[in-house]
């Protein structure tokens, strides 16, 4: 008997293998199905966006002409620029997200994959908001009720973690109210194409039968407190270790208050106007503390792989802003009428 086909005592079991030779390498796994039913989403996704922003380019519009008219058509554009930025902001933040949890569910792709959706219809509400279509209404719902159920899926996510809905579970399992940003985002499409299509009929600005702007301010500030609420968690969670932390816990659910009393004391709409260009500037400011936030980590950007995912979410506070704008075109709405 050879060397090779001596069996220690004491060693192990023997190789189940040829002696002196290299064992069977494994088979590279085959990608999951989730994985490729998420390929075929994203897919579709962004044949959509593409397919979108080539109809938008071929509408016809009109130029409106009374004034009340003009007035509700700019309320439409500000909307479209308050979605713009929202949708914006869930395709970036989503995205990374998203990524950083391996896509290991296939809805984890339907997030960005209708934010850039979301994000090509309200641009060209924004720059062009005269037009009225069947279709903006479409997908501005289709943005809303993803939001929704981007909703149920966070709050089932955090309700299946050992100890259900506990504060541990809120600060690190899925953001419980993130998806809502996408929500609003819906929202305001579809307050803007309503906006337009009575524009085009010479009809008040009204919104399930209430003044418009009243409607507006109210889901804006409404927004505003939730968003709010999503920012003290996660600051919070970091002990508010930056006095700069504190602003948008702060200042945003003032001007939220004041906006939705506003919508009945007319008194208090140009306080509620400062209020929300602070808010906005507060949005685009926290945008910058992100970065810096995630430049402070080791390696800084040059370690952006690892940094952008577990530094402080760079596209998250500028839905500040887009809530911000949001409650801008409210204020517009409630000086028109």
């Amino acid at each position: 008997m050879s060397i090779g086909h001596v069996r220690r005592i004491g060693v192990g079991p023997e190789p189940d293998h040829a002696p002196w030779t290299i064992p069977t390498q494994p088979m590279p796994r085959r990608p999951s199905l989730a994985r490729r039913i998420g390929w075929v989403v994203a897919a579709v996704g962004l044949t959509a966006v593409a397919a979108i922003g080539a109809f938008r380019l071929v509408e016809r519009c009109e130029e409106p002409e009374a004034e009340c008219e003009r007035e509700q058509v700019e309320a439409a554009r500000e909307l479209g620029a308050a979605a713009s930025v929202l949708a914006f902001s869930v395709l970036a933040d989503s995205g990374l997200e998203h990524y950083r949890g391996a896509y290991h569910n296939p809805a984890m792709y339907v997030a960005p994959s209708a934010a850039a959706v979301s994000l090509v219809n309200s641009v060209h509400m924004m720059i062009k908001p005269e037009v009225s279509s069947t279709g903006r209404l479409a997908l501005s719902g289709l943005t809303l009720s993803t939001g929704l159920t981007g909703l149920a899926f966070h709050l089932a996510n955090i309700a299946k973690r050992d100890g259900g809905v506990n504060l541990l579970n809120l600060f690190y399992g899925a953001p419980l109210l993130a998806p809502g940003a996408i929500a609003i985002s819906g929202l305001a499409g579809l307050a803007a194409a309503r906006l337009v299509a009575e524009a085009e009929h010479g009809s008040p600005p009204t919104l399930l039968g209430q003044p418009a702007g009243t409607m507006v301010g109210i889901g804006a500030a409404f927004s505003m407190l939730s968003t709010t609420a999503e920012a003290a968690l996660l600051h919070f969670r970091g002990a508010f270790h930056d006095p700069f932390m504190y602003v948008p816990v702060t200042v945003p659910p003032i001007a939220g208050v004041a906006l939705a009393v506003a919508a009945f004391a007319p008194r208090l709409r140009k306080a509620a106007r400062l209020l929300l260009k602070l808010t906005a500037a507060a949005g685009i400011a926290g945008f910058g503390f992100h970065t810096y936030g995630v430049s402070r980590n080791m390696g800084g950007f040059y370690n952006w792989s690892q940094n952008l995912l577990n530094g402080p979410p760079i596209p998250a506070p500028p839905s500040f802003t887009g809530v911000a704008l949001a409650g801008l075109a409210a204020v517009r709405l409630m000086e028109a009428e």
